[in-house]
């Protein structure tokens, strides 16, 4: 697929972004006055979009409005991720770290909320984090390998040298970095050239 290109399979469209192997997902569903139903995963769906992974866990976090997590990877068990909002509205990033790649360094981005049900595939050899731009959000995401905890690394959320343009908080009329609210492990992440 090339950037923008469309499959379909079920109730899935899987858009390719920018970045090679980044691909946005959107999820048909159904609704009527009882309420809404979708399928979130379906493997033979998957594999025909041009995801393959073997799902080996599934994790969910909670976070207030201006939380930021990331940017995330493991550096010896480098996961791929299947990442959705269940509550509340993130905006999504993705970078780029396969060395020698022609977008080595390059982000992308997309808004997950549990209204647009939309999904982000993120492949191995990437950093992950997000920013909750609602007063709450909820964050479900399916990797393709185990957590393993001596193999954490990161990126810093603010690289000059990414320069991941991160949108305003609801309510607010621009990005402002001073109301980004990161753990102390995530305030010491070192940019993308090193120290």
């Amino acid at each position: 697929m090339a950037q923008g290109d469309k499959i379909t399979s079920g109730n899935f469209t899987f858009t390719e972004t920018s970045i090679e192997g980044v691909v946005i997902v959107d999820v048909r569903s159904y609704g009527d006055e009882r309420g809404r139903f979708a399928e979130t995963y379906k493997r033979p769906d998957f594999e025909a979009g041009g995801i393959g992974c073997d799902f080996v866990q599934d994790n969910q976090s909670s976070s207030v409005k201006g939380v930021l997590r990331g940017l995330h990877f493991q550096v010896e068990h480098p996961q791929a991720k299947l990442v959705r909002v269940i509550s509340g509205e993130v905006f999504d990033v993705a970078v780029d770290l396969r060395e020698g790649g022609p977008t080595f360094g390059r982000w992308e981005g997309a808004v997950l909320s549990a209204e647009n049900r939309r999904q982000l595939f993120i492949p191995r050899g990437f950093a992950h984090g997000f920013l909750v731009l609602s007063d709450a959000a909820e964050f479900c995401y399916k990797c393709d390998d185990v957590y393993h905890p001596g193999d954490e690394g990161g990126l810093m959320w603010d690289d000059p040298a990414i320069g991941i343009e991160w949108p305003p908080l609801r309510g607010d009329a621009a990005f402002d970095p001073a109301k980004v609210i990161l753990s102390e492990k995530d305030k010491k992440h070192p940019p993308l050239g090193g120290e």
